[in-house]
């Protein structure tokens, strides 16, 4: 299907139909949900790292769980800078919320360009508070990705 041939109106008629067939499938189709997905597929078919599953649903601030019962949080970024938002304990705002923060870099076509793991000490070291959202979010600047442990990246 060339798509450059179809007008404005008939390409957003056709994305409201892609995304509805998906959700009927049950398949992702918000960047987050992808990244998570990715990010999970990539950890259970890697020798060395553990499996992850899903978090249930609800689960604030953990997206799965490894057998060993660390939480991972994962965030995904294309073109942000910076990551999504980390809600921090309403009781106790030092409160550990994770073992793992997860970053997944995908690039335009949706695909894995990089994975960095950061261990809950270095979150703390590196986050950022987002006033208007009363949470903590990562810069995705270089300096800052580059303290996490690089588990993939493409072309390496």
């Amino acid at each position: 299907m060339d798509m450059s041939k179809l007008s404005d109106a008939e390409l957003v008629r056709l994305r409201v139909s892609v995304e509805t067939e998906m959700k009927r499938r049950g398949l992702a189709f918000e960047i987050g949900q992808i990244g998570e997905e990715i990010a999970i597929d990539y950890f259970n078919s890697t020798p060395g790292l553990p499996n992850l599953q899903h978090a249930p649903t609800g689960t604030k601030n953990v997206d799965a769980l490894s057998r060993n019962g660390d939480r991972y949080s994962i965030k995904t970024i294309m073109r942000a800078k910076k990551t999504g938002t980390i809600y921090p304990d309403p009781s106790d705002e030092n409160k550990q919320l994770f073992e793992y923060l997860l970053v997944v870099k995908l690039n335009n076509s949706l695909s894995l360009e990089r994975l960095y793991l950061f261990h809950w000490e270095q979150f703390v070291e590196l986050r950022l508070w987002d006033k208007r959202m009363s949470a903590w979010y990562l810069s995705c600047s270089k300096r800052t990705l580059s303290q996490g442990e690089l588990l993939y990246e493409r072309g390496a």
